[in-house]
């Protein structure tokens, strides 16, 4: 796999205002998916940059990106323009996913070191986050049963078998356009999906 990503979305055709990000903004706090598009072909050259430098590696930095994007989806209404621009709430996003990913994978290094030093029962803790991420991992299965067959095929090969857009293309025998769309088409449902099962965790 190469460091080329290819965007979810058409590359725009250079910057916008900041007026006219912000009226896309307003958009995607309404549920525009359209404007959320464009938003994010907007947005995504910088995210991506960021996200980058921070992560090093290409794959979990497309994945990084994919998480940014989902949450401004989500959070978009708590954008305050009196606060920054869109871009710097954005990024400022970005950052926080990023370093997160970074402290994650370094958390997981640090517990299988201190696994394979001992031959004890594992902590309370080990064995909580592994109950979680069964549970979160169930929670998924079930929001990619929602799917329609084409945007779970694409889904899985992205995000399962960490597949770039390109290569997905190639696997499903599909122009990358149509791919894009399914992957974009796809990550909002499963954000709604989840979006929902969580507010039924008790």
């Amino acid at each position: 796999m190469t460091d080329q990503v290819a965007l979810p979305w058409p590359g725009s055709n250079g910057p916008r205002p900041g007026a006219e990000l912000h009226e896309l903004m307003t958009r995607v706090a309404g549920g525009d998916a359209a404007a959320f598009s464009s938003l994010y072909d907007l947005t995504m050259p910088r995210v991506f940059g960021l996200v980058r430098r921070v992560v090093r590696n290409p794959a979990q930095s497309e994945e990084v990106v994919q998480e940014v994007m989902i949450d401004v989806w989500r959070t978009a209404s708590r954008y305050d323009p009196a606060r920054g621009s869109v871009h710097s709430w954005i990024l400022t996003i970005a950052h926080r996913r990023a370093v997160d990913r970074v402290r994650s994978e370094q958390s997981a290094v640090d517990r299988e070191t201190r696994v394979a030093a001992r031959s004890v029962d594992p902590a309370f803790d080990e064995v909580s986050d592994t109950v979680t991420n069964r549970l979160e991992v169930e929670q998924v299965r079930r929001c990619l049963g929602t799917l329609t067959d084409l945007q779970r095929e694409s889904v899985t090969l992205a995000y399962y078998n960490g597949y770039t857009y390109p290569e997905v293309a190639e696997q499903l025998g599909a122009k990358l356009p149509t791919i894009k769309a399914r992957m974009r088409d796809g990550l909002i449902r499963l954000r709604d999906c989840l979006g929902t099962a969580g507010g039924q965790t008790p």
